[in-house]
């Protein structure tokens, strides 16, 4: 499995030859402001969606637009907000994994907030959690530490949790390390952060407050990836 981190908390997962976009916010970026991002993509399959502030739709109807079959995967009310602009959409729920060509996802909990830059409700804010035949990935969206996390390990090993670590909105630095304990995750991706000035963080200090813990905490530069294994 390919992950490309970009900004914020988008994301690309490369899945065999499937292409899964996650929350994509570039227009309104300030780290992509005037530039074209869309033609740094040549497919993409799918979108998913933890919940719907604008740092996290903002793009999907110049996406949808683009790549014609796009398939938009969130909540029930996400889903419906973007099926009535004419995308194709899967709404879904907190409950069982359901089975798409790239892997089994599970809608998952978040404790935030979730409405559109409209006023227009967005449902309860989520995560996803992603099993496939490369590995198992945890996508937490934005949340704050809960002990329901502690429930996921369950499902099985996670090989890479992509976790908030920019406070303030979400959780911080040693929440996250709490986050990462009860999931049992020791390999984590650090997003949410540094966007804007009120989720700035030290990276150095971040990374040795993971390493102390006996966690590896991945700090990517805009479309830099890594491979899970």
């Amino acid at each position: 499995m390919k992950v490309t981190f970009f900004a914020h908390s988008t994301c690309m997962l490369k899945i065999h030859d499937k292409y899964l976009l996650i929350d994509p916010f570039f227009s309104e970026n300030p780290v992509f402001r005037n530039t074209n991002f869309l033609k740094k993509f040549q497919n993409i399959d799918y979108i998913l969606l933890t919940h719907a502030h604008y740092d996290h739709v903002c793009d999907v109807e110049l996406f949808s637009r683009k790549f014609d079959n796009v398939l938009v995967i969130s909540n029930y009310e996400i889903s419906n907000y973007f099926g009535k602009k004419g995308i194709k959409t899967y709404g879904m729920n907190y409950g069982s994994f359901i089975s798409f060509p790239f892997g089994k996802l599970k809608y998952i909990w978040a404790t935030h907030s979730s409405v559109f830059n409209d006023g227009t409700y967005g449902g309860n804010p989520g995560g996803f959690l992603l099993h496939t035949d490369e590995g198992n990935l945890y996508i937490s969206g934005d949340t704050s530490v809960m002990y329901e996390m502690s429930l996921i390990p369950y499902f099985g090993k996670l090989k890479l949790s992509i976790l908030p670590i920019g406070g303030r909105y979400t959780m911080d630095i040693e929440e996250a390390i709490l986050a990462s304990d009860l999931l049992k995750s020791e390999k984590i991706l650090g997003v949410h952060y540094d966007t804007f000035e009120d989720i700035r963080i030290n990276k150095k200090q971040a990374k040795k407050r993971f390493f102390e813990k006996g966690k590896e905490l991945i700090l990517l530069e805009k479309e830099k990836t890594i491979y899970v294994k």
